[in-house]
C-alpha cells in the first residue's frame, strides 16, 4: 500500500542528495528536510535494541512488546498537534499487533479529505523519514477512506490488510468508520470475496510449494504458513465459516517463533528457512538440532493446511447452491416421501444421511458419524469410517474425526480380523486414502493404531530425492502401491508393506534392519499370522534389494542373482517386493524411477525368477557371442587404427532388459563408416525410450575409460550404465583380417568382404586370423546407456574427433572438465557442503571381479576422475554401472588386475582409499 506522492522510492536520491533504500536505512544525517533530530527516535532504537536482546522475553511476549513500544514511538511521531481529521492506523500483519524482529511496518495515514495538503504532506514526512532512518521496512500509504474502499476493491491484499485495521493515533473514529466498513464490505461480498481468496490461496500454494514438504520452507507463503492463517482469519472475519481452532494458535506460535530466530540470527529480513541457516535457528530456540526444528515447523503447517482444508471445505458446503426448493421439500415431508428427516424447523431441506458402513453416514459431502452410532463401545469404529470414507472418496468430518478420537477405546492386540480388514481397505483407496489419513493422524489417532508411527512423523528427509516427509513418503507409497494389487497374489501384505517399509527412519542405524524388527511387532498388532509377519519382514529388510541390485550391478554375474534369490526367498515374496519397489521410487519422486530403471528391475526380477523356479544360472560375465553389429565395430575399429561410435535408441522391453534398436536417421560415424540404419518405424507407438546406447570400439590402449567418460561429460551426456568389454578378433564368429589395408572396393579389410550374417542376425562363422606379427588383436568395446541433460544429442562425428583428440593427448580434457564444474559448481555456505565422498568395497557380490562402490556428489566429470584414478591404479575395468539419484551419485565398478583375477582383499581397500583420496 506504498504511495509514491509522499516518499521517496526505495534508492532514490532524497532532498540532500544521498541515496535512501526503505529497507536498509542510511548512514548519515536524517533525510526529513528541515527537521530537527528527536530524542524519540534515539530513545526508541535504543530500546528497540535492549527488548530484541533481553533473554527472559521471548515468542508472542516479545512479539507484543515490540508491537507495544513500536506504537507509542509513532503516536509520539505523530504528536498531538497533528491536523485535525487525521488519524494513523496499522494494517495487516502490525495490525494484528506482533512484530516479528525484521517486519514491514504497514501503516496507513488515513485523513478525511478536509486536511491542507501541505500539512499532510509534512505530516506523512514526520512520519516516514524517522523509520526509513532507522532502517525499517516501511509499508505506507496516505489515503481517505473513499481511497482505501476503491484501493480494496482492486486488490485482495488491501483488503485484507483493512481487515486488520488497528488504531495508533489521531482521530479513533475515523479509523473506526475505516474498519466498520471494511468488515462490512467483506462480509456483504463474502460470495464472491472468499472464492477469490481461496483462488490466491492455491496460486500461491502452487509457486511457493507445500510448507511441511520443503527443505528450505517458506514461513509465510508457502502453504500452511503465516499467509494461511491471515486467510483463515478473514474467511471467519466473513461470519460465513470458522476455522478449527484447536492447535492452531500454538502453529502461529511456532511459526512465528521460527521466524523471530531467523530474523535474529541472520539480520535479515527474510521468511525462507534456508538450510546454512537451520542449525543457528534451532539453537537460538532452544532446539537439539535442524532436523528437530524442521519436525516442529512441519507438524505446525500441517496443523494450518488441515484448518485451511476443512475451513474451505466448509465455505464451499455454504456456497453451494441449493438443489432443491423449502416448498418442495416441505411437501415430501408431509407426504412421507424421502428420507427421515428431510426438512428443518426453517423450512429449508435438510441434507440427507446416505449409510456408507455400519455407524457412517455420507452427509453434506462429508463421512460421518451415524445417529445411532456408538464409538464409546466399538473400537474398530475408527477404521471402519477411515476406510468407508475413503472408498466413497469422501474426506471425514471434522466433529466425527474428534469424537472418534475422543471416545473410541482402543484396539486389542492383536487387532480383531475386522480391523485388519478396514486397514487394507483404508490403505487400498488410492488418493483417497490421503486426506482421510491426515486427518486421522492430526486428531493422534494413526498413533494410537500404529505406536511406532510418532517416530517417523513431518520427520524430514535431506536426500533432495524425497519430495515428502518420511510419514507422508509412507502414506504415498500406499497410494502407489494401490495401483499395482492386481499384479500381486496378497494385495494385503503389498499395502502394509508399503506403509511399513521406512518405518525404521525412526531410529538410528540402518533403516532396513531397524524397519525389520519394527514391522514384526506392528505385524503381529495388527493380527497378521506367522507366515505373513515373515514376509512383511522381508519386504521392509530388503525394499531396496532389486532396485540398487538392478542399477549398481552386473545383471549377467550368476553371483548377483544368486545373492538376490537367497535374500527374497521364494516367488511370492519376490512378486511383492517387485511391486513395492515399483511403488516406492514412484512415491519418491520422478528422479527415482524411468523406464530405465524399470526396464533393469523388471530383467532382474525375471532373472530372479527363473532361479526361484529351479533354472541353473548361466555365467555372462565374458566369452558370450558378440551381435553382428558389435563384429562391425571391433572389426572397423582395427581396420582404421581409431575409435567408431554407433548411436542407438534404447527401448523398454516391457519385463526384460531394454532392447536397442538402430536410428532411423542414420546417424552413426565409424570414421566414414558404420552400422547401416534400421527401417522406418511404423505409425505404431513402440515402447518409452529409456535413452540412447552409444557404442565405441577401438583398439586396447590405456585411458580409453577416463577418455571417454570425460567426452561425454563435455557434450553434457548424462551417464546411466556403462559396459567395457575386450575383444579378441580370432574369437569372433568372422575372419580377422591380415593386415590393415584395405580392400579394393572399400567394402572391408583387404582380402575379405564385408561380414555376413547368419539366419539369427550373428555373424557367420569363417576361417579367423592373426597379425602380421603374430599377435591377436584386441579391441576395446564399451557399450554406454546415455541420455542428453538437455537439447539433442550431439553428432556422433563430433564425439569422435573429441575422442580422438583426448587420447592423443591434444584435448586437455582435464583443464576444460575442471572449467565447466568451476561455472556449474552451485555456491554453497560452509553449513551446506555435502558429505564427503565414500568408496567401499562390497565383498562377495561377484566371484569374477572386485566390486567397488563410490558414493559422491554429482558434478561434472565424476566419471571421468573416478576412471583415471582406476586407470592410474592399473586395474582393468570390466564394467560400471552408473546410478545418478538427485546430487547423489552412486556408481559401482567390478575392476580385476592385470590378469583378469579378482583382486586381493587388501588391494582392493588401498584401492578404494586411494578412489576416496582422488574424489576429496
Amino acid at each position: 500500500m506504498r504511495d509514491a506522492a509522499t516518499a521517496p522510492a526505495a534508492g532514490a536520491p532524497a532532498a540532500d542528495g544521498t541515496a535512501r533504500s526503505a529497507g536498509d536505512g542510511f548512514p548519515g544525517t536524517r533525510a526529513c528536510p528541515g527537521a530537527d533530530p528527536r530524542d524519540a527516535d534515539e530513545g526508541y532504537a535504543a530500546a528497540r535494541v535492549r527488548l530484541l536482546q533481553d533473554a527472559e522475553l521471548s515468542g508472542p511476549d516479545r512479539r507484543r512488546a515490540l508491537s507495544a513500544l513500536t506504537d507509542q514511538w509513532l503516536a509520539a511521531l505523530f504528536g498531538p498537534d497533528a491536523p485535525a481529521g487525521t488519524a494513523l492506523v496499522a494494517v495487516g500483519g502490525y495490525g494484528h499487533g506482533e512484530l516479528s524482529p525484521r517486519s514491514d511496518l504497514d501503516l496507513l495515514l488515513l485523513h478525511d479529505g478536509s486536511t491542507d495538503a501541505a500539512a499532510l504532506a509534512a505530516l506523512a514526512d514526520r512520519l516516514w523519514y524517522p523509520v526509513w532512518d532507522l532502517g525499517l521496512a516501511l509499508d505506507h500509504s496516505v489515503r481517505t477512506p473513499d481511497e482505501a474502499r476503491t484501493a480494496s476493491a482492486d486488490d485482495l491484499k488491501v483488503q485484507l490488510g483493512l481487515l486488520e485495521a488497528r488504531h495508533l493515533a489521531g482521530d479513533a473514529d475515523l479509523t473506526a468508520q475505516l474498519r466498520t466498513a471494511a468488515l462490512g464490505r467483506w462480509r456483504a461480498q463474502a460470495r464472491t470475496g472468499l472464492p477469490e481468496l481461496r483462488e490466491y490461496a492455491t496460486e500461491r500454494a502452487r509457486r511457493h510449494g507445500e510448507l511441511r514438504f520443503l527443505l528450505e520452507p517458506d514461513l509465510k507463503e508457502a502453504r500452511g504458513g503465516l499467509r494461511d492463517l491471515t486467510a483463515l482469519r478473514a474467511v471467519a472475519a466473513s461470519w460465513l465459516a470458522d476455522a478449527p481452532r484447536e492447535g492452531l494458535q500454538q502453529a502461529r506460535d511456532t511459526l512465528l517463533d521460527a521466524r523471530d530466530a531467523l530474523h535474529l540470527t541472520t539480520g535479515r529480513a527474510t521468511d525462507r528457512l534456508a538450510l546454512q541457516d537451520q542449525d543457528q535457528v534451532a539453537e537460538a530456540l532452544g532446539l537439539l538440532d535442524a532436523d528437530t526444528l524442521l519436525r516442529r515447523v512441519y507438524e505446525a503447517a500441517g496443523a494450518v493446511s488441515y484448518a485451511s482444508d476443512v475451513t474451505w471445505r466448509e465455505v464451499e458446503r455454504v456456497l453451494r447452491p441449493r438443489t432443491a426448493s423449502p416448498r418442495g421439500a416441505r411437501l415430501r415431508g408431509l407426504l412421507g416421501g424421502g428420507r427421515r428427516s428431510t426438512v428443518r424447523p426453517s423450512g429449508e431441506p435438510a441434507p440427507e444421511r446416505t449409510p456408507l458402513a455400519e455407524g457412517v453416514v455420507e452427509h453434506e459431502g462429508e463421512a460421518a458419524l451415524a445417529l445411532h452410532a456408538r464409538p464409546d463401545r466399538d473400537p474398530v469404529l475408527p477404521l471402519r469410517a477411515a476406510a468407508a470414507a475413503a472408498q466413497a472418496g469422501l474426506p471425514l468430518a471434522l466433529p466425527a474425526v474428534r469424537k472418534l478420537a475422543r471416545t473410541a477405546p482402543d484396539l486389542p492386540v492383536p487387532w480383531p480380523a475386522e480391523a485388519r480388514e478396514e486397514f487394507v481397505t483404508l490403505l487400498g483407496a488410492g488418493e483417497a486414502t490421503v486426506p482421510v489419513w491426515e486427518a486421522m493422524d492430526a486428531a493422534g489417532l494413526i498413533a494410537r493404531l500404529l505406536p511406532d508411527w510418532e517416530r517417523v512423523r513431518c520427520r524430514p528427509q535431506r536426500n533432495p530425492v524425497h519430495r515428502f516427509t518420511v510419514d507422508r513418503h509412507l502414506v504415498e507409497t500406499a497410494v502407489r502401491a494401490a495401483a499395482l494389487t492386481r499384479r500381486v497374489h496378497r494385495p494385503d501384505l503389498l499395502l502394509t508393506g508399503a506403509l511399513l517399509h521406512d518405518i525404521g527412519k525412526g531410529w538410528p542405524g540402518d533403516h532396513s534392519l531397524t524397519g525389520e524388527t519394527i514391522t514384526r511387532d506392528l505385524a503381529a498388532r495388527i493380527g497378521f499370522d506367522g507366515a505373513d509377519t515373515r514376509t512383511l519382514a522381508a519386504l521392509v529388510r530388503h525394499h531396496l534389494l532389486l532396485v540398487e541390485t538392478a542399477t549398481r550391478r552386473n545383471l549377467d554375474d550368476p553371483a548377483t542373482i544368486r545373492s538376490v534369490a537367497d535374500a527374497v526367498g521364494s516367488l511370492g515374496t519376490l512378486e511383492l517386493l517387485h511391486a513395492l519397489t515399483e511403488a516406492d521410487a514412484l512415491a519418491t519422486g520422478p528422479a527415482a524411477w524411468s523406464a530405465w530403471r524399470a526396464a533393469l528391475v523388471d530383467d532382474l526380477v525375471a532373472r530372479v525368477a527363473a532361479v526361484l523356479s529351479g533354472a541353473a544360472v548361466a555365467d555372462q560375465t565374458g566369452g558370450q557371442e558378440l551381435t553382428a553389429e558389435g563384429e562391425r565395430l571391433a572389426m572397423e575399429a582395427w581396420r582404421t587404427g581409431g575409435p567408431v561410435l554407433a548411436l542407438r535408441p534404447q527401448q523398454g522391453a516391457g519385463g526384460g532388459r531394454a532392447a536397442a534398436e538402430p536410428r532411423t536417421d542414420g546417424e552413426a560415424a565409424s570414421g566414414g563408416a558404420g552400422p547401416e540404419p534400421g527401417p522406418e518405424p511404423g505409425p505404431e507407438p513402440g515402447p518409452e525410450p529409456v535413452g540412447v546406447e552409444l557404442r565405441v570400439a577401438l583398439p586396447e590402449q590405456p585411458g580409453v575409460l577416463p577418455a571417454v567418460a570425460g567426452v561425454l561429460a563435455l557434450h553434457k551426456l548424462t551417464v546411466r550404465a556403462a559396459d567395457l568389454r575386450l575383444v579378441e578378433l580370432s574369437a569372433l564368429a568372422g575372419c580377422a583380417p591380415q593386415g590393415p589395408a584395405d580392400s579394393p572396393d572399400g567394402n572391408g579389410p583387404a582380402g575379405q568382404g564385408p561380414a555376413e550374417e547368419g539366419p539369427d542376425g550373428r555373424g557367420a562363422t569363417v576361417p579367423t586370423g592373426a597379425t602380421a606379427s603374430g599377435e591377436i588383436p584386441r579391441v576395446l568395446l564399451l557399450t554406454w546407456r546415455v541420455a542428453a541433460q538437455y537439447g539433442s544429442l550431439p553428432q556422433p562425428a563430433r564425439l569422435r574427433e573429441d575422442l580422438v583428440r583426448a587420447l592423443d593427448g591434444s584435448l586437455r580434457l582435464a583443464a576444460r572438465l575442471a572449467e565447466r564444474e568451476a561455472a556449474y559448481r552451485p555456491r554453497r555456505s560452509a553449513a551446506a557442503q555435502p558429505p564427503p565422498p565414500r568408496a567401499t568395497v562390497a565383498a562377495g557380490d561377484s566371484a569374477a571381479a572386485t566390486v567397488l562402490e563410490v558414493r559422491a556428489q554429482d558434478a561434472p566429470g565424476l566419471l571421468h576422475r573416478i576412471g583415471r584414478a582406476l586407470e592410474e591404479a592399473g586395474v582393468r575395468v570390466s564394467s560400471a554401472h552408473v546410478s545418478t539419484l538427485g546430487a547423489n551419485a552412486v556408481d559401482a565398478f567390478y575392476v580385476t588386475d592385470a590378469a583378469g583375477s579378482p583382486l586381493s582383499e587388501v588391494a582392493a581397500a588401498r584401492l578404494a582409499q586411494r578412489l576416496e583420496a582422488e574424489l576429496r
